[in-house]
């Protein structure tokens, strides 16, 4: 008898994992597989948009099949929704959407600020990026609508889709300050005497060369220059003078005469560093400043590969530069 009812039972298990297993299975296609779509969609939920709005807009544009089943899912899951942009994947059901809203999983990219980008070019650069929101300048007396070069840390940022471009600028600006903070005990290299003059020297560093184990010997050149008060001689300082803080010629090329041009930025007309930074600097080339390379190098032009070639004086720097010459002279023919 026992027997039995052992055998009865043991069917009556099965029969209700059985039955459980079903629902389970119906539970889970009605709330993540029963889904009219079929391919991917991005919705934006506006700021202090209510649940009844978002789930008419979802029912209307048939994102979801059951208005009813959606706010079930949303009050399952916490019963509030987050602004923001959602990219929706092909095939989700109404728990997964609901889940996306209220944990406020929005779309996401990444902004590349490049090195050696003056602030002109990160604003140009993020006005032609669509998925950004807003100007680029401000009239507010806030840090962000004041930003200078040197101000901006060049950089890749996560952020979400929608996303002000002022917001963005923020960003990289305490970026910056953060990159000062943890290096703000460095001890300065001769005769630099504060940040500024790191910063401006670093600008003129990253301009001249992007090949990060070269930076710290052009940063000895101008050092050792500034140390025995012979002019910097730096061809992006004059760029940077004669487009009006640009920093780019945009095809034009530098010419001699163009190394006369009246500006406190021109370091072939004056002693020293510009009067600020050329630029937004990258880690490596404020590094390269704070510890460059020890040389006697006085002089470098480029070698046609990509890097330069350095001398200690200015004999070997004119064998060097002539070999340059002739580099230029075989491409253009």
């Amino acid at each position: 008898m026992k027997k039995r009812q052992w055998k009865n039972i043991k069917s009556w298990i099965k029969f209700l994992l059985a039955i459980a297993c079903v629902v389970v299975f119906c539970v889970f296609f009605i709330f993540n597989l029963w889904s009219p779509l079929q391919k991917p969609v991005s919705i934006v939920v506006p700021s202090g948009a209510s649940v009844t709005r978002m789930t008419n807009y979802l029912y209307k544009n048939k994102i979801i099949k059951s208005k009813e089943l959606f706010y079930f899912s949303i009050r399952m899951n916490g019963g509030m929704i987050q602004a923001g942009e959602y990219d929706i994947p092909r095939g989700a059901g109404v728990w997964t959407i609901a889940s996306m809203l209220t944990k406020g999983n929005i779309a996401t990219t990444t902004v590349t600020i490049p090195e050696g980008y003056t602030v002109k070019q990160i604003k140009m650069m993020l006005m032609k990026i669509p998925y950004l929101v807003g100007e680029v300048d401000c009239n507010e007396e806030t840090p962000v609508c004041d930003l200078h070069d040197g101000d901006i840390f060049p950089d890749t940022y996560r952020i979400a889709r929608g996303t002000s471009r002022l917001a963005v600028l923020e960003l990289a600006r305490k970026k910056m300050l953060e990159i000062k903070q943890s290096l703000a005990d460095y001890p300065l290299p001769k005769p630099l005497k504060d940040w500024n003059e790191v910063m401006s020297l670093a600008a003129i560093v990253q301009k001249e060369t992007p090949r990060i184990k070269e930076m710290p010997y052009v940063a000895s050149v101008y050092l050792n220059r500034l140390n025995i008060n012979m002019r910097l001689q730096a061809d992006p300082t004059v760029i940077y003078a004669l487009t009006d803080g640009l920093g780019d010629m945009q095809g034009e090329p530098l010419l001699s005469g163009h190394l006369k041009i009246d500006s406190p930025y021109n370091t072939y007309t004056n002693n020293g560093l510009p009067p600020a930074p050329i630029a937004n600097v990258g880690r490596d080339a404020i590094r390269a400043v704070l510890k460059p390379a020890d040389t006697k190098y006085l002089f470098f032009v480029a070698d046609g590969r990509g890097g330069h070639r350095f001398s200690k004086d200015y004999a070997e720097h004119q064998k060097h530069h002539e070999k340059w010459r002739k580099i230029k002279q075989n491409r253009n023919k």
